[in-house]
């Protein structure tokens, strides 16, 4: 499977599976890794029990262009941009541009 951390992950997210924190951090840590398609699933996860979770929609973002969809990053990502301006979080915002600008 993996290491020992990734194993902690995949059993809170057996254990607390309407948490979308536990499914960030599993998908942050995969992401890390590179291993894309499994982050963009903990990611999406994450998105869909909290679609207002900017730190996640910035890693599925991430995720998407690391496996190549490139399209969709941008939506995501453009989405994540239009929500850290929303909670007010201008540097993230930023952070964003410049990762728009890259794809």
């Amino acid at each position: 499977m993996g290491s020992e951390r990734e194993a902690q992950f995949r059993k809170l997210a057996a254990d607390h599976p309407r948490s979308p924190m536990v499914h960030f951090s599993l998908g942050k840590l995969l992401l890390d890794e590179r291993r894309y398609a499994e982050a963009v699933e903990s990611l999406r996860t994450a998105v869909s029990l909290q679609p207002d979770y900017a730190a996640a929609l910035v890693a599925l973002g991430d995720a998407l262009a690391g496996s190549g969809q490139r399209d969709e990053a941008r939506r995501v990502l453009e989405g994540a941009r239009d929500t850290a301006l929303a909670q007010k979080h201008p540097s993230l915002a930023e952070e964003i541009d410049e990762r728009l600008g890259d794809l």
